[in-house]
C-alpha cells in the first residue's frame, strides 16, 4: 500500500523521529528569530521605554510656557545660588516659602534617541511646575518673591536624576504637567540659550483624581473636568512619550518616572 515500505516498521520509526527533530529545530529557530522583535518595544507602561534597546521615541519639543524662569521671559533662576538641588519644595536665596502639597518624586532617565538609546551622563535638566494653588513662583501674584518648585540636577552614569517636589495643580485650560529643559552640561545650565531640548511631562488621570480630592487642591477638581489629554493644547497631538508612569498614594506620596529621549 505504501510506495516506500521496504524498511518496515523500524525504517518508519526512524523517518518519523527525523521529521520530529527537524520540526523541533525549525520551531526553535523561528522562536529565536522573533525574540529581538518582542523585546525591542520595551515595557508597555507609559513613559518607561527601556534605555539601550534602540527603540526609544524622541520626546517632542514643547513650549516652555510664559513662566520659565530661565531668563527668556523675565527672571533667571538658573544663576541663583542653590538652584542645583534635588529637593525643590523650598525657595532658595531670599525666598523663604515652602510649597505645600502631596509629595511627588520625579525620576527622569535621559537617553540618546539618535543612537541606541544609551543613557546620557553628565547632562543637566532644569525642571519647574506650578504649586498646589496653580501659581508659578517668580511670576504669579503672591509668590513673585519665591523660587520654589524650580531646580537643576545632573544625570548620573545611568542617565538618571531625581527631584523631590509636590504634586502640581490642574489650572484652567491645561492638563496637569511639569516643564523641563535639557542642557548639555551643568556648567551650561545658566541661560535658556544653551538648552538642547525643552518639553513637558504629563501626569495620568487616576493619581490626579486621588490627589485633587485632598485638602488644598479643590480648584483642580473642576479644572480637570474641563480638559483632557486630547483637548490640551500641548498634548493633543500625542502624549505617549510624555505620559509618566505614576505609583503611590496620598498618604505616602507618589513617584513619577519618565524616559526622556533626545537627539544628540
Amino acid at each position: 500500500m505504501h510506495e516506500h515500505d521496504d524498511g518496515g516498521l523500524a525504517q518508519d520509526l526512524k523517518l518519523l523521529r527525523a521529521n520530529l527533530e527537524r520540526r523541533t529545530l525549525l520551531r526553535f529557530a523561528l522562536g529565536a528569530s522573533l525574540l529581538p522583535l518582542v523585546g525591542c518595544g520595551g515595557d508597555d507602561s507609559p513613559g518607561t521605554e527601556d534605555p539601550g534597546d534602540g527603540s526609544c521615541t524622541r520626546i517632542p519639543t514643547e513650549t516652555a510656557g510664559p513662566y520659565p524662569g530661565d531668563g527668556s521671559n523675565g527672571p533667571n533662576v538658573l544663576t541663583q545660588t542653590g538652584i542645583v538641588r534635588s529637593d525643590i519644595r523650598t525657595s532658595v536665596g531670599t525666598g523663604t516659602a515652602t510649597a505645600g502639597g502631596i509629595p511627588l518624586t520625579v525620576t527622569l532617565t535621559l537617553v540618546n534617541a539618535s543612537g541606541t538609546c544609551e543613557p546620557l551622563q553628565g547632562y543637566a535638566i532644569y525642571l519647574w511646575h506650578c504649586d498646589r494653588e496653580g501659581r508659578y513662583s517668580l511670576y504669579s501674584s503672591g509668590v513673585t518673591g519665591e523660587n520654589y518648585l524650580r531646580g537643576v540636577q545632573q544625570t548620573d552614569a545611568n542617565g538618571q536624576l531625581t527631584f523631590t517636589t509636590i504634586f502640581p495643580a490642574c489650572y484652567s485650560g491645561r492638563w496637569p504637567h511639569i516643564h523641563f529643559e535639557v542642557y548639555p552640561s551643568l556648567a551650561s545650565a545658566t541661560a535658556s540659550g544653551n538648552k538642547v531640548a525643552v518639553s513637558q511631562l504629563a501626569l495620568p488621570k487616576a493619581p490626579c483624581d486621588e490627589v485633587y480630592a485632598t485638602t488644598g487642591y479643590s480648584a483642580s477638581v473642576s479644572n480637570l473636568r474641563q480638559v483632557s489629554l486630547s483637548s490640551d493644547n500641548v498634548f493633543s497631538d500625542g502624549s505617549d512619550s510624555q505620559l509618566a508612569a505614576v505609583t503611590g498614594n496620598t498618604t505616602d506620596g507618589y513617584v513619577a518616572t519618565l524616559t526622556v529621549a533626545i537627539a544628540v
